[in-house]
């Protein structure tokens, strides 16, 4: 007899359409760390091991991925295309651990690059958003097959759309049915122990995103990064829930005394993190604000560049925007 959920007794059950509201902040970290774990062949992460291969030929397919009996009573893991050599595993990682992206867009991706040991490790959920939906089809060109980039990159796509300010209507339907051929693409180049149940929950979020909107609205993020703050109140762990009420009060107490005090830096008149005052900025016609992060590097910049980016900015530059009109009319 099959057990009945509690959920179908509340009254309003029938009603509620969106009745999972599946998270895409853990569904997209869990499909990177697949990947990452699998293409890398991380020890306890991958999951193209001993047991998957045995279930290829349990199942009778993919016979080149069959393991090999060696003469020594011993079996040989013939490599798969999703694989990558020792030579790729560098050039991937090398890509990371040299990345460099505008301030606030991410974190410090490269702190999380072993290139000793050739791994990723301590990745949060935003690196998975990040490395899933811009860098991957970029790191992986001179890294993998042909066939694993476009389906990695079509993977890429979908998320990038689905996680979009705006949605339309008309587009998630093409979404929903191009997502549906990915996952089975997917199927055709990695193992079945790569479909974890949150790898299915893929084809399932454009369906929740027609019904609830933007994922932005009711995605883990903000919840997360409010949790983390209350932790932060937490002084006496023999009561966490005292020490996070008196904390809290006593944060609403000080946001509200520093709206009238003058005079004085608070949170609401401070200065951005990177933030450096220019003097004479009236002097310059292009903003020239910022600072230097980290060890400082000299570098020669060669008549050919310096002509590049000279003629970048005559050309794209909205200062000069209504010369540029003036000469070419």
């Amino acid at each position: 007899m099959e057990k009945k959920e509690h959920f179908f007794e509340l009254p309003y059950w029938e009603y509620n359409l969106l009745r999972h509201n599946l998270d895409v902040m853990h569904i997209e970290k869990n499909v990177c760390d697949n990947l990452i774990g699998t293409m890398l062949n991380l020890e306890g992460k991958t999951k193209d091991n001993l047991k998957a291969r045995l279930d290829l030929k349990d199942m009778g397919i993919r016979q080149e991925l069959h393991l090999k009996e060696q003469p020594n009573d011993k079996y040989f893991i013939p490599p798969a295309c999703y694989t990558m050599s020792t030579t790729e595993k560098d050039l991937f990682l090398m890509v990371l651990k040299k990345l460099k992206v505008p301030d606030g867009y991410a974190s410090n991706i490269s702190r999380c690059v072993n290139l000793k040991e050739r791994k990723l490790t301590n990745l949060k959920s935003h690196d998975g958003h990040i490395l899933m939906q811009d860098i991957f089809p970029l790191a992986l060109r001179s890294s993998t097959h042909k066939q694993v980039l476009a389906i990695v990159s079509q993977l890429s796509s979908f998320f990038k759309a689905l996680c979009s300010k705006v949605l339309d209507p008309k587009e998630l339907d093409q979404l929903e049915s191009n997502v549906a051929l990915t996952l089975c693409h997917m199927e055709k180049i990695f193992p079945p122990g790569f479909f974890t149940i949150m790898v299915h929950l893929v084809i399932h979020l454009v369906g929740e995103a027609k019904l609830g909107g933007p994922v932005h609205y009711h995605w883990m993020y903000p919840i997360e990064r409010y949790l983390v703050r209350l932790k932060e109140y937490v002084r006496n762990r023999a009561y966490p829930e005292g020490s996070i009420a008196e904390g809290y009060i006593a944060d609403e107490c000080l946001t509200f005394c520093s709206r009238y005090l003058e005079g004085v830096e608070t949170a609401f008149n401070r200065p951005q993190r990177n933030y450096d005052i220019i003097h004479n900025a009236e002097e310059y016609k292009f903003s020239s604000g910022g600072r230097f992060v980290g060890k400082a590097e000299s570098t020669v910049v060669h008549h050919k560049l310096l002509a590049q980016a000279h003629r970048y900015i005559l050309l794209h530059s909205d200062l000069i925007s209504e010369y540029r009109r003036s000469v070419w009319l």
